[in-house]
């Protein structure tokens, strides 16, 4: 038996805590012991049902998790091995990581870099490894530290929390977008934020171009956000968008693409191939410091992660959410 969060719409929509046999686990090749999942902003809304995020019934929810293989019958993956996983529909079509165990395809996992806890990969998990994927978008277009400030939107959040620290570390100047001025601390003096911007400047609608201010920009807002930034960037900037907190739709010109051959890259990192993983997953074990993870991360028990999935899409949580599963 083993416990995790249950999904289930028989009679209404509900996510409970439930133990579960083994047996009812999916029939797929690689069976891991699960250290600890976490909580991201797609988790929120799968437990609370606030959007149709889960595909198949019953279903256990958390799109990542990081653990131990106990079972295997694939030629990558052998017993002992520590893994994680991100991504691949888990957690929406597939059983995912909010539980203590999961059955998984081998192509799905990734091996755990070398010298990294299960811990520290989750207090990385989706949110890390999407902005890493982000950052790496920017390089491979050619942005510099010389190219100019570089926004990040959504700011205090999981995956602008690591943007602002990754892009801090590699030397670029960051402006940090955010609605929590009490935040402003965190985001300069932690995360290492050169500039704060109250996020209302950029959530309602406005021109189709503005001053140009930053020469790239990562944004997990989306709506108008993404459209205020993109009207902002600087004339051959690159904006990397990857999330949606603020809305799924784009309300913006073709002005600064037109105007200013502004690149609007789009970041997946569901379905990413696995060399992408590998090399993302191996630059953040190179460039997050464990002390600051410590910082921007806070562990619960399996059994408060319902609550705080509300707290989370209330925008109540900074940060990263680690769930440790065993406890």
């Amino acid at each position: 038996m083993f416990n995790c969060i249950l999904i289930e719409n028989t009679d209404g929509y509900t996510a409970k805590l439930a133990q579960l046999d083994e047996s009812q686990l999916p029939d797929h090749n690689v069976t891991v012991q699960i250290d600890y999942s976490t909580l991201n902003y797609k988790d929120g809304l799968a437990i609370t049902g606030k959007s149709p995020v889960v595909r198949s019934f019953p279903m256990v929810p958390g799109i990542d998790f990081a653990g131990t293989v106990t079972e295997s019958s694939s030629e990558h993956y052998k017993v002992g091995d520590k893994v994680l996983l991100n991504g691949w529909s888990v957690g929406e079509k597939y059983w995912g990581g909010l539980s203590q165990v999961a059955k998984v395809k081998d192509s799905w996992l990734t091996p755990l870099p070398a010298g990294m806890s299960t811990k520290q990969a989750m207090m990385i998990g989706t949110a890390g490894y999407t902005a890493m994927l982000a950052v790496q978008a920017l390089l491979k277009q050619g942005i510099t530290k010389e190219s100019g400030k570089v926004l990040v939107t959504g700011a205090s959040g999981g995956v602008g929390s690591f943007a602002v620290s990754l892009l801090s570390k590699l030397g670029f100047e960051v402006i940090a977008s955010t609605g929590r001025t009490a935040d402003t601390a965190y985001l300069i003096d932690t995360l290492g934020a050169s500039e704060i911007m109250d996020r209302n400047e950029l959530s309602v609608p406005g021109k189709p171009l503005t001053k140009e201010r930053w020469a790239a920009a990562i944004d997990s807002v989306g709506s108008h956000t993404l459209a205020g930034v993109c009207a902002g960037t600087q004339y051959g900037g690159v904006v990397a968008a990857c999330g949606l907190a603020q809305g799924m739709d784009f309300n913006g010109t073709v002005a600064p693409f037109i105007l200013r051959g502004v690149s609007l890259i789009g970041i997946d990192s569901v379905m990413r191939p696995q060399a992408d993983r590998v090399a993302a997953w191996k630059q953040l074990a190179e460039l997050t410091d464990p002390a600051q993870l410590e910082t921007i991360s806070r562990v619960i028990p399996l059994n408060e992660a319902i609550p705080a999935a509300h707290s989370l899409l209330n925008g109540e949580i900074r940060g990263r959410v680690v769930v440790d599963v065993n406890n």
